[in-house]
């Protein structure tokens, strides 16, 4: 089922906040909904209009027929639905927050409609996560299987694992955050999700964006340093590497102070 481009606002649990004279629009990832912003979202309100959605997969969504995973088996539905939710809040010129997969989500986005951007921030993205030939994206293809498996196996253990994966374990309330949000997700979703992210190839998009970048890398186990430079090297607009001494996939929630900083220097304003 595709949603409606009049309902897209209601559907996704779009909101505006804050009363800046520019536009940041944060995307969550995998697993997440918008509260997993919500430790850095007054100081952006400060100096931003700030857009904040949950994807159709998100267990916020109120309806569960929103998300069609034939339709989103690849993140050019994805993007669609950012462009269209854009489009209908007449939002352009934005600063572009992406988290995970919602980062590869904004590069596509881009390519389709590069006026709604004027700098992307991609958070622990990549363009591929299996290895392939001098390619590291950090999980072998035995790796990706078996967690498939785990997740259509033994889904509860799965999702304890997986959130101590992403979250950094010396912060248990943020690994409960982060946890609470993927078991709210409808399982019959994840499964699918979790193909589509993890058996998804966007390097050929890389060289396609010509949108000024910012890569934010932590030291985490999901995404390499490797994937970040190599992001750099291939992304056409001007792109920089930022590193957060922070561990695990999770910065805005673990990091908070050490994110801002790092997004405060990139974009000029004062915390």
């Amino acid at each position: 089922m595709s949603i409606p481009k009049t309902n897209l606002q209601a559907a996704m649990n779009a909101r505006i906040c804050g009363s800046g004279t520019e536009t940041m629009v944060l995307a969550h990832g995998f697993g997440g909904d918008q509260s997993l912003w919500d430790k850095i979202l007054p100081y952006l309100t400060k100096h931003y209009q700030v857009l904040l959605f949950d994807w159709p997969f998100s267990g916020a969504v109120k309806d569960p027929n929103l998300y069609d995973p034939l339709k989103y088996s690849s993140f050019d539905a994805f993007a669609n639905d950012l462009i269209a939710l854009m489009d209908e809040l007449h939002l352009t010129s934005s600063v572009f927050v992406g988290h995970s997969m919602s980062g590869m989500i904004g590069c596509v986005a881009s390519i389709k409609k590069p006026q709604l951007f004027n700098r992307l921030i991609l958070i622990g993205a990549s363009p591929r996560y299996i290895n392939i030939d001098d390619y590291e994206g950090g999980f072998d293809a035995a790796a990706v299987a078996s967690m498939l498996t785990s997740i259509e196996s033994d889904y509860e253990n799965w999702t304890s694992s997986f959130a101590k994966l992403l979250v950094d374990n010396n912060d248990p309330l943020s690994v409960e955050h982060y946890l609470k949000c993927l078991k709210s997700t409808n399982q019959e979703f994840v499964l699918p999700l979790a193909k589509a992210v993890f058996h998804s190839d966007e390097r050929a998009t890389l060289e396609k964006v010509t949108t000024p970048c910012t890569i934010i890398q932590t030291n985490e186990l999901v995404v390499p340093d490797s994937v970040a430079y190599y992001m750099q090297k291939k992304i056409k607009g001007e792109t920089t590497v930022e590193i957060i001494k922070a561990d695990r996939h999770y910065p805005q929630l673990t990091a908070p102070l050490e994110f801002l900083h790092v997004l405060s220097r990139v974009l000029g304003f004062e915390i």
